[in-house]
């Protein structure tokens, strides 16, 4: 450990020492944790310069949804995304893009920090239904997606569920 150096650093920082005689005086940091956020400072005492940095700490996954009442109409979909830091908002959209009326999103904050949200959407049974979940988190600039396909109830594939279900990450 380095004299002054924080012990919630230690074996998680590294200097480039082989590109200090350089001018890299960059600092890495390992295993990144929630409680990493904030501003860094960098002092060169000796030519009385110093440079700050914030850091940003973000985390988030791809959401899951399943469908509730297959057999009924209307369809509720759930949708639930664990592991969101900051927290993050839900919304539903239908097959050409657009938002979805849903009830309000439970958010749960974990004994980790994390977040984990769902949200749920009743929706009408028609020829071909397809709606999206997306979970997105602006300040970290991450958005999460899971698309599902509803067959209407005259369709042949009515007894299938869930004829897709992938996710897209958009940064």
């Amino acid at each position: 450990m380095l004299m002054g150096q924080n012990p919630s650093y230690y074996n998680r920082t590294a200097l480039f020492v082989d590109q200090l005689m350089n001018g890299n005086v960059s600092l890495k940091l390992f295993r990144v944790k929630l409680s990493d956020a904030g501003r860094y400072t960098c002092i060169i005492d000796s030519k009385k310069m110093e440079a700050s940095v914030q850091l940003i700490v973000g985390a988030a996954s791809s959401p899951i949804v399943n469908i509730t009442g297959f057999d009924r109409r209307p369809v509720v979909l759930q949708c639930e995304s664990t592991g969101w830091y900051p927290e993050p908002e839900v919304f539903w959209l239908d097959g050409e893009g657009n938002l979805l009326s849903a009830g309000p999103t439970e958010t749960v904050r974990g004994p980790d920090d994390l977040y984990t949200v769902s949200s749920r959407v009743t929706v009408e049974k028609r020829h071909s239904n397809s709606f999206t979940c997306r979970v997105q988190q602006n300040h970290i600039n991450r958005t999460r997606e899971a698309h599902i396909h509803v067959p209407g109830s005259n369709s042949v594939l009515h007894e299938l569920i869930i004829l897709s279900l992938f996710t897209k990450d958009e940064l």
